[in-house]
């Protein structure tokens, strides 16, 4: 009798000790997953217990349930059992496989690729909402911004405004998506454009769609800020001189070479998260002269013979002037190619997933963004009408008001200009660096020495120069260069939604994202022959090695 008893001691003990373990296994974590349905499993009464309570509130004996006789097996009651958790097996084994589960399913057994540690993009992931913020404003505002103006002048007030809403719009809808598409399949991260591409196109199909677009984006545009940067220094300098300086001023080649070098010395720096403090300066530029530029416009007298009547209803072929137009609207919403390498950054669990950090980031800079963009092309227009240079609000300000303004403030307008060109670089570049290196280490199987990785970046800046020296009339492709990079910001991320995700047939989801999809590849088509009409129409002077 007193074994019988010390028996049942002994089993109620361990039945006790189970239970606090397993609750504090469970306790553990469900704090790393709110999100699990929690479900209460009943208690079996043992058959020796049969009792029910009655209505009077007492105890009376009531006949063991057909599970109870087939079974002499018990299981643990608990207050606060999950559905994934069987009675079957030992607790620790029990443990172990539900943990395994657990991770494999919530995805922090993340399958990645040990290249990864080695390239800029995912080599440091430390980021956060902050550098999200830093690096979107710093890549969504930039020289395009201040080419707003010229497609006012063609699309006039209504179309100019509603254009640039619509655009702005759409643009943050398909950022969400790819946002959200950066880790739509559990344990993987798609940190690459490229690679989101592949994965909703197929591994052929989706490299032949998205490289190029990719490619000039980040190849094209620091190209481009190099032009541009290059322009803007020597402006700088011939404001700061004045009209009184004797000393003998560089060429434009020369200012080109000047600006390449202070881009090779900056793009020493290893990865994107090391260039944050360069993207807060870019950002930070990009608000200030953005700003400085609409309001010195605004503040100045307009020019007398000002009109704000479209210039495409005094041509005969308007529908392709304001087609190129649009185009150049499409240019100004760049840096979706880098939304999926800026989240690539951050540290991801189910906790706390990449895609909040990112989306919070991305919001706050792109209210900046269109604090920027709207003022510009508004004031711009209003400030010059159809009178806008192709060079845009910058070369308008320069031209209608040099005289006018302190050389002081118009000075330090171009020198942020330069600014947020260097910073710009950095973050346009970081692809091609990654992509020089992805091919170093997939051949040796090691990472770059700080010399290769140094060599890539010279080469690429130095590359870079010879082809802006070489086609210095390519900032003047704005409408044409919008159109063919169109469908990475606004047609492909529709697409891949659908593809990746594939939400129900024929539901308002499905629906709305093809459409915008294909209009999206309509509108590029439609814009790159606008751009390719408006180079026959005016004239494109193709000045091989002939900077202006």
């Amino acid at each position: 009798m007193r074994k019988k008893l010390r028996f049942k001691k002994n089993s109620l003990l361990f039945l006790w000790l189970y239970n606090i373990s397993r609750l504090f296994c469970l306790t553990y974590f469900m704090e790393e997953r709110p999100e699990t349905e929690l479900i209460s499993i009943p208690a079996t009464p043992r058959v020796s217990t049969p009792e029910i309570l009655t209505p009077s509130g007492q105890r009376s004996p009531r006949p063991p349930s057909k599970e109870a006789k087939s079974s002499n097996a018990w299981t643990p009651t608990s207050f606060i059992s999950p559905r994934f958790l069987s009675p079957i097996g030992t607790p620790m084994k029990r443990v172990l496989v539900n943990m395994k589960g657990y991770l494999e399913d919530v995805g922090h057994l993340t399958k990645l690729n040990p290249q990864d540690a080695w390239l800029p993009i995912t080599e440091s992931r430390n980021g956060n909402a902050h550098y999200a913020a830093f690096h979107n404003l710093n890549a969504g505002v930039g020289f395009q911004a201040l080419v707003l103006p010229v497609a006012f002048a063609y699309l006039g007030w209504s179309w100019g405004i509603l254009s640039l809403t619509i655009a702005y719009v759409w643009q943050l809808y398909t950022l969400w998506i790819l946002v959200q598409l950066h880790e739509a399949v559990p344990g993987k991260r798609y940190n690459r454009y490229v690679e989101l591409a592949q994965a909703a196109f197929g591994e052929r199909l989706g490299v032949w769609l998205a490289l190029f677009p990719t490619v000039y984006l980040s190849a094209g545009t620091a190209t481009a800020l190099i032009l541009i940067g290059g322009e803007t220094m020597k402006l700088f300098f011939k404001i700061v001189c004045g009209p009184t300086c004797t000393s003998n001023p560089l060429t434009t080649v020369e200012w080109y070479l000047v600006f390449t070098s202070l881009s090779i010395v900056l793009s020493q720096l290893p990865n994107l998260n090391s260039i944050a403090g360069l993207s807060l300066i870019g950002a930070v530029t990009a608000i200030t002269y953005s700003t400085m530029v609409w309001v010195l416009s605004v503040s100045q007298q307009r020019p007398p013979s000002i009109s704000y009547e479209p210039l495409s209803l005094q041509s005969s072929s308007s529908l392709f002037l304001v087609l190129n137009a649009l185009g150049i609207v499409a240019f100004s919403f760049r840096g979706h190619n880098l939304a999926l390498e800026i989240q690539a950054t951050m540290p991801s669990t189910f906790k706390h997933p990449a895609r909040v950090p990112m989306w919070r980031g991305a919001k706050v800079a792109y209210f900046f963004i269109a604090m920027c963009l709207f003022p510009i092309a508004i004031g711009g227009f209003w400030a010059y009408g159809n009178l806008m240079p192709s060079g845009g609000i910058l070369g308008a300000l320069y031209a209608f008001h040099s005289h006018d303004i302190s050389r002081g403030l118009l000075a330090l307008t171009f020198l942020l200009v330069v600014f947020n060109c260097l910073s710009s670089f950095q973050i346009y570049s970081m692809p091609a660096f990654d992509s020089f290196e992805a091919g170093y280490t997939s051949r040796t199987n090691r990472p770059c020495s700080i010399w290769v990785r140094s060599g890539f970046r010279v080469f690429y800046g130095f590359v870079s120069f010879f082809i802006g020296v070489a086609l210095p009339f390519l900032s003047s492709l704005a409408g044409l260069l919008g159109g063919l990079t169109l469908p990475v910001t606004f047609a492909y991320p529709c697409f891949m939604w659908v593809l990746i995700k594939q939400p129900t047939k024929y539901s308002f989801n499905w629906y709305f994202n093809w459409i915008l999809g294909w209009l999206g590849v309509g509108f590029s088509l439609a814009f790159s022959i606008g751009g390719i009409w408006s180079m026959v129409n005016d004239g494109l002077k193709l000045k091989f090695f002939k900077p202006n």
